[in-house]
């Protein structure tokens, strides 16, 4: 892939991404859309991959493209800016642990109430999102 020109196409398979994508991160502004020559294809630069990467890591991460955004806009030499957001993050995301096993237990209550319920009339699991 060296030798051909970087067309759209080409880094979106290169970095393992569709098409669509990469336009969708030029609309968001997170990747630069080169000028369109008067005759051919738009090249990108050979960054453009790594920064997709970047990206694609990031969100495996749990960040969001508005907090790629940012991360990018800091760049090298922000590492406690970046190690800050981290840590938000790191935040965030245990606190989404601690709701999602709450909600698991009252699950869990909810389907043993189900098995061990003798009242076929009334399913306790439906009356709980019901409201009864």
């Amino acid at each position: 892939m060296k030798d051909k020109p970087l067309t759209i196409g080409v880094l979106a398979k290169t970095a393992k991404v569709n098409i669509e994508t990469v336009r969708y991160y030029q609309r968001f502004g997170i990747i630069d859309e080169p000028p369109k020559p008067a005759d051919g294809y738009r090249i990108y630069p050979a960054e453009t991959i790594d920064r997709i990467r970047f990206i694609k890591r990031a969100q495996q991460l749990g960040f969001s493209l508005k907090e790629i955004a940012e991360l990018l806009e800091l760049g090298d030499g922000h590492c406690d800016d970046v190690r800050l957001r981290a840590e938000e993050k790191q935040a965030h995301i245990d606190a989404q642990i601690k709701d999602l096993r709450m909600l698991r237990g009252t699950l869990d209550k909810l389907i043993k109430a189900c098995q061990s319920g003798s009242d076929t009339a009334h399913c306790p699991i439906v009356d709980t999102l019901t409201g009864k």
